[in-house]
């Protein structure tokens, strides 16, 4: 078997992601900058939480860490793949949260922007992806509508099992795959991905008996894009898994240090915690790659569902977390761009940025009668993305307002599968230095609970009593 790119140590050398973040210092930004007397003084505490993670990590306490080094998932993925890959034009993920955004993030920085319109020969005769993780009826008919059943398969997502709009999506398909093929025929067409031994779904799999992969125990769903969630859709579009997750095991193995200067999670986690102290609040992703905006969509899920909660670990009311905000350069140039240079000072804006694409497109030298569009003939599309990005940085700068850049040397599944385990890691680290527990999400539950409550599931009763009851206050300041 040939040897992979990924397995060359200087191939991969060339494809580490690298962090620049000149701009959030003092010396360029001014007072709005940092200090390098600051991220001194956090490197103490950065020290001792590489020893708490690693000894959290030891006792399976982070186990989404070790999802780089399990090849065995790879193995079961492509055992349930397989058959599918044989009749399936279409395949659709029916999850939402975690279960949704990390599948669709890599599908869109790993496969052609127009995969899903090309003919199966084109795509290699591979399935068209689609991810519907919104229970709008429109919507979803309408998705529904457009679909061949009889080559589409449908994997059901939810680590809990009880997920109401996940549950709701299968009970609906799985009632009009019965309708038009019979039951085994629907079987067939059912994945099942969820927790291996308990929760609703895992019972239906026993019943049912429909094909299913595992998501580890200890996983949480934000956390979970490296484990089937996102390995099977990921492997049944093309994406070669055991690139990506080389790619997380060469960003781990980065991660080893436990100085900020020589560990980009640290330092990224140092900077997001400093500048949240200086109440710059709102933190901005803005790749420069339409392939990067659903990484983006991703990170602002793991982000804001990680960090944003109520009470520190010693039960003491917080309020602690950064707003994470997407944004697209250069497209963003032209509508968010100006609150970011003109307006509050709450704001950290991070940078991604491409140092290859795949193809690079010239602007043809045409009407040289005309100053304002010479000017741009005989360069590329390439040439004008990256010189808008760094005349962004550049006058943000100017303007006293902090930002960085992650840098990826070009996007592929090694690039993709380091970024993936570093935005993890920051997120982590952050949330050891605002003495949060990363893992939970206590705010969320409680609209879950009372939709449970709502829809009229058992042991919720409390739940609607007392949305029922608040009911006429509703009516006070209304406007019909």
């Amino acid at each position: 078997m040939a040897k992979k790119r990924f397995e060359d140590p200087q191939w991969a050398a060339t494809q580490a992601l690298s962090l620049d973040y000149n701009f959030c210092m003092g010396e360029f930004v001014g007072g709005q900058g940092l200090s390098a007397s600051e991220l001194t003084a956090l490197a103490p505490r950065l020290a001792q939480i590489h020893q708490e993670l690693a000894a959290e990590r030891q006792s399976g306490g982070l186990a989404f860490l070790e999802l780089p080094y399990q090849q065995e998932m790879i193995a079961a993925v492509r055992k349930v793949a397989k058959p599918i890959l044989e009749w399936c034009w279409d395949f659709v993920v029916l999850g939402i949260g975690g279960s949704a955004l990390g599948a669709r993030a890599m599908h869109q920085a790993l496969c052609h922007p127009q995969y899903n319109r090309f003919p199966l020969a084109r795509r290699q005769h591979r399935p068209a992806l689609w991810v519907l993780d919104n229970i709008d009826p429109d919507n979803f008919y309408g998705m529904l509508d457009g679909l061949e059943l009889r080559r589409t398969a449908f994997n059901v997502i939810s680590k809990s099992g009880s997920t109401a709009e996940t549950l709701a999506q299968f009970l609906f398909v799985y009632q009009l795959l019965q309708g038009r093929f019979g039951e085994a025929k629907a079987r067939e067409r059912i994945i099942v991905t969820t927790d291996p031994e308990k929760g609703n779904l895992r019972r239906l799999v026993e019943q049912e008996g429909f094909p299913s992969l595992g998501v580890p125990p200890q996983v949480g769903g934000r956390f979970s894009v490296l484990t089937p969630v996102g390995l099977l859709p990921a492997a049944l579009v093309g994406i070669d898994l055991e690139e990506l997750l080389a790619g997380a095991r060469f960003m781990d193995q980065r991660l080893k240090s436990p100085e900020y200067q020589k560990n980009p999670a640290y330092c990224l986690a140092a900077l997001y915690y400093l500048f949240a102290q200086k109440s710059r609040n709102i933190l901005v992703m803005m790749p420069y790659a339409t392939a990067l905006t659903g990484m983006a969509d991703w990170f602002c899920q793991l982000w804001a569902e990680s960090l944003g909660k109520k009470q520190d670990l010693q039960g003491r009311t917080v309020h602690t977390g950064t707003t994470p905000v997407k944004a697209v350069g250069s497209t963003d140039q032209h509508s968010q761009l100006q609150m970011y240079m003109e307006g509050p000072q709450d704001k950290l804006i991070t940078f991604l940025e491409v140092g290859k694409f795949q193809n690079r497109l010239e602007i043809p030298d045409l009407f040289p009668d005309i100053e304002g569009l010479h000017y741009l003939g005989g360069q590329s599309l390439n040439e004008l993305l990256a010189a808008e990005k760094k005349a962004t940085a550049f006058n943000l700068r100017k303007a006293g307002r902090p930002n960085l850049t992650l840098r990826l040397p070009e996007i592929n599944a090694f690039t993709i599968g380091q970024l993936i385990y570093l935005l993890e890691v920051v997120t982590v680290a952050t949330a050891s230095l605002l003495g949060v527990n990363p893992l939970d999400q206590p705010g969320v539950e409680g609209g879950k609970q009372t939709t449970y409550g709502l829809m009229g599931r058992p042991g919720f009763e409390a739940q609607s009593r007392e949305i029922g009851e608040s009911t006429p206050l509703l009516e006070k300041y209304l406007v019909s």
